[in-house]
């Protein structure tokens, strides 16, 4: 059983060392990495280069955007199961993919994900949201329920009839690829109940007022398209993240 982790890059010199320190960290053999830089300006690449001997494959050339990157990954990923790890974020522990990797030899299941914690970008010990999902009911998208898109490994067949990120979406190509992947009739789910990533707060979507506002219509138009719900189910996804303050 192998594993195809796809990290995107950009400009991410402050925090890249320690994505890349987490990875080596994990108890892991049969590893296939791959990194997908934007062409980086700042020393990025430099720090890539530094860690060649635990990456498989990258590349350094302008793209579209972040969906545009991970969706280059995704077409390089040979793996069983294939799965993200973002430029900002780490692995909860050294075991956490070889703890994926059991449940997908001895489930076989089509979708992994478990719980995320929200870190300060600075002191990243220091918690300050826990995402903490639960097993899947399909009943549970209309109320505005989404696994933590970091936490995802998905069995590579699947990713294929899945498709790729929808490059339209800026923001919320991530909940769209959620949506249609999670309400393929008879998808097989299995929730990992611990924590699986360790993620900086800070993220793109919530950068700004204004893209706190696309984000949310991004949202809607994703719940239209994959016919799943609309303005209440995006309250529902909002509340939800209310209770996490205080895990």
């Amino acid at each position: 059983m192998k594993i195809s982790l796809i990290t995107v890059t950009y400009n991410c010199e402050e925090t890249l060392s320690d994505t890349f320190d987490s990875v080596r960290s994990q108890n892991c053999e049969q590893l296939e990495y791959i990194v997908i830089d934007g062409g980086s300006s700042d020393s990025t690449v430099d720090i890539i280069k530094q860690n060649e001997d635990i990456i498989s494959y990258w590349e350094s050339e302008a793209d579209e955007g972040i969906y545009d990157a991970m969706n280059k990954g995704l077409r390089r990923a040979t793996g069983d199961v294939i799965g993200f790890l973002h430029s900002d974020d780490m692995f909860f522990s050294g075991n956490t993919l070889k703890s994926i990797i059991e449940v997908a030899e001895d489930e076989s299941p089509d979708v992994i994900y478990g719980d995320l914690e929200y870190v300060n970008a600075k002191y990243t010990d220091k918690v300050i949201r826990r995402w903490n999902s639960c097993d899947f009911k399909g009943s549970l998208l209309k109320k505005g329920w989404m696994p933590p898109h970091p936490t995802l490994y998905i069995r590579k067949q699947i990713v294929e009839e899945t498709g790729f990120f929808d490059t339209s979406f800026r923001i919320a190509a991530d909940y769209d690829y959620i949506l249609r992947l999670f309400t393929r009739k008879g998808l097989k789910t299995h929730y990992l109940p611990k924590v699986i990533v360790k993620m900086r707060l800070g993220g793109e979507s919530n950068k700004s007022v204004s893209n706190i506002i696309r984000k949310s219509k991004e949202d809607v138009r994703a719940l239209r398209k994959n016919k799943v719900g609309g303005l209440f189910t995006l309250i529902g996804k909002n509340l939800s993240k209310i209770p996490q303050f205080f895990k």
